[in-house]
């Protein structure tokens, strides 16, 4: 899974794909509707490889929490976004249970499952078969 050129833009809700170099900034396209726009370098632009994920003992990428979504899920979507907040919760703490709870807000969890649900309707989350033998063998 190449998480480095899907983008998320501050005050955006949709993933962005990078598309281009542009005069000002960069050319992005969305994962929802492939509207291309131009976001310029004063956005405040992350890819989805540099976000972690607070956790008790240390932060975990947003690509490892992606793939135990992956894998609780069998690769299907995950929990409905409408969901109760305690529902939510719930059920990332059943993916991810030592995420802080005082540092991880129940918008980001709903973030993250919008993300992911994106990301399975574009399959851009693959999880290769040496990575499962490797994660299955500790």
């Amino acid at each position: 899974m190449d998480l480095t050129k899907i983008l998320s833009i501050s005050g955006k809700s949709d993933l962005y794909k990078h598309i281009a170099k542009s005069k000002n900034g960069i050319i992005v396209e969305s994962l929802s509707d492939g509207h291309r726009m131009n976001a310029f370098s004063s956005m405040k632009i992350s890819t989805l490889h540099d976000i972690a994920i607070f956790t008790e003992v240390d932060d975990m990428p947003l690509e490892e929490v992606f793939k135990l979504i992956f894998k609780k899920q069998g690769g299907e979507k995950s929990i409905d976004l409408k969901s109760s907040n305690k529902k939510l919760k719930e059920y990332f703490d059943s993916i991810l249970p030592e995420y802080d709870k005082d540092r991880v807000y129940v918008s980001v969890i709903k973030r993250i499952f919008k993300w992911y649900n994106l990301l399975i309707k574009h399959n851009l989350i693959e999880i290769d078969e040496k990575e499962n033998e490797k994660n299955n063998e500790s």
